[in-house]
């Protein structure tokens, strides 16, 4: 992808806590910006369980299997942290 094209790339941000009683809007937000590229802020993540980790890489390969660009970017530590402890930091899926 262009750099232009990466630059009009909507940034999505991710809620605080991303669990079993926020994973089913966030499902339904990712749904609705399926087809078009996108970029999540995880940023202000301070909490994300395991069904959470699974909607985002659900939807990274979502994004992959119909060519458009996904990346999750500004990843808070906590979040980086929960990657970290579930082995799930190296997934190349996740692009950090």
């Amino acid at each position: 992808m262009n750099e232009e094209a990466l630059m009009e790339t909507p940034l999505f941000p991710l809620p605080p806590v991303i669990n079993t009683a926020s994973v089913t809007a966030l499902r339904g937000q990712l749904v609705e910006r399926r087809g078009a590229p996108l970029e999540l802020d995880a940023s202000e993540v301070q909490r994300i369980g395991g069904l959470g980790l699974q909607i985002l890489l659900s939807a990274a390969r979502a994004w992959a299997a119909d060519g458009q660009h996904f990346a999750i970017t500004k990843p808070s530590s906590a979040f980086t942290e929960m990657l970290r402890l579930t082995g799930a930091a190296n997934l190349p899926e996740l692009g950090l």
